[in-house]
């Protein structure tokens, strides 16, 4: 098969390898997905990087998690009524070399649910990290219903995804953007109020636009560089959300402030996340396709061999949707 690799760390165009090499067995417990489009992310791109050292120490590895295909073949203890399932994949290069950048993959079944006929695999392959990932910060806590939630970088991959779980589930969503195309990104996934992160007082302009009250919760994108002032605008008694803190990865935290606001401080990353909140995140990702109720952003396309491009286009951080290679 056609597979994208690494065996070291460094530039895109410097390491990514197109090769021939075997298609994958499944092994028990396994499926053989054919893949029809592979999505990397930061934490791929970030993983090429040498964000793991010791990932290459036993040879070369298949890059990204996410994907979408049709199950080919099934191994053992895995139903053969699972061939000829269109499904997309998630978790498929954590706590192991082979991705999804490759004509196909091996995963567990549980790591490969039913796509929706609704969606084509260009979308399934956007699911695992993105929208797995604001379903858990979305929810994590309990129901949001009658809720106000501010999500910071609403037009972001997680961000735009996180605004529809929560206006889906009743809350009312502010989110902030830092142009007149994210905010109307934003307004379209269904914000009801976008403020300009980009301005100093934006917790002014948040606290004016709701007539002074405070939100309850917090999904961000950088908790570090936003932490202080998201504390200007969060209840007491509220939870802040993270995924990222990629400007100030070791932020220090004004302990004191914190506690007497009696904070909750969740942080996310789907690799991690248990294995029922998994489970709820497939399901109403199943159900969401099927109502129509999912919009999604993918900003290219790109044949698996523009692996690197693709690479390139998410490290400049200068598109909001996801990147996604076809196969």
């Amino acid at each position: 098969m056609k597979a994208v690799c690494f065996e070291k760390f460094g530039k895109a165009a410097d390491v990514l390898q197109i090769v021939q090499i075997d298609k994958p067995e499944p092994g028990e417990g396994e499926v053989l997905v054919r893949l029809h489009a592979s999505a990397p992310n930061p934490s791929d791109v970030k993983k090429r990087m040498g964000s793991f050292p010791n990932l290459v120490d036993e040879g070369y590895v298949i890059p990204h998690s996410d994907g979408a295909g049709v199950i080919e073949a099934v191994g053992a203890g895995v139903s053969q009524a699972r061939i000829g399932d269109r499904v997309w994949i998630f978790n498929a290069q954590f706590g192991r070399r082979f991705g999804t950048a490759a004509e196909y993959v091996s995963v567990p079944s549980a790591h490969a649910p039913k796509l929706a006929e609704e969606a084509d695999f260009e979308i399934g392959a956007c699911l695992g990290i993105p929208a797995m990932t604001a379903h858990r910060c979305v929810f994590a806590d309990g129901p949001v219903e009658g809720q106000t939630i501010l999500i910071t970088g609403g037009a972001g991959r997680v961000g735009y995804y996180a605004i529809q779980w929560a206006a889906n589930a009743g809350a009312r969503v502010i989110a902030s953007a830092s142009n007149a195309d994210d905010e109307a990104a934003c307004r379209e996934a269904g914000a009801q109020i976008v403020i300009n992160h980009r301005k100093e007082d934006w917790p002014g302009l948040l606290l004016e636009a709701t007539g002074g009250e405070k939100v309850t919760r917090v999904i961000d994108v950088e908790f570090g560089a936003n932490l202080e002032k998201v504390l200007d605008v969060i209840a007491t008694g509220g939870v802040i959300a993270t995924y990222s803190s990629t400007q100030d990865p070791t932020p220090s935290l004004p302990f004191f402030r914190m506690m007497y606001l009696d904070l909750t401080i969740r942080m996310v990353i789907v690799y991690a996340m248990p294995r029922a909140a998994k489970e709820a995140a497939i399901a109403d990702i199943d159900a969401a396709l099927k109502a129509g109720k999912l919009r999604h952003r993918i900003a290219e396309t790109l044949p698996l061999d523009e692996c690197a491009r693709a690479h390139e286009i998410i490290e400049a951080g200068k598109v909001r949707g996801s990147v996604v290679l076809t196969i």
